[in-house]
């Protein structure tokens, strides 16, 4: 959704196929309220996570098999 000025006061553009889905027409009250944070990272950023975690892996022994039958039984 994308932040408008109109006027002296801030909108926020909701798309159609949003405003439809939550039924909401012209006019309508609304609430905002902050659920949480996204964070984003840069590419340099992510690419040092990504480093990070495969210097965490381990490989997997060569006669390793996954058993997804074993994995899910119920004892």
């Amino acid at each position: 959704m994308k932040v408008e000025k109109i006027g002296d006061k801030l909108a926020i553009v909701i798309p159609d196929d949003v405003a439809e889905t939550l039924g909401l027409h012209e006019g309508d009250s609304v609430e905002v309220r902050r659920s949480g944070s996204t964070t984003r990272l840069s590419d340099a950023e992510l690419a040092g996570v990504w480093a990070q975690m495969t210097a965490l892996s381990r490989p997997l022994p060569a006669d390793y098999r996954f058993d997804r039958e074993e994995a899910n039984a119920r004892g």
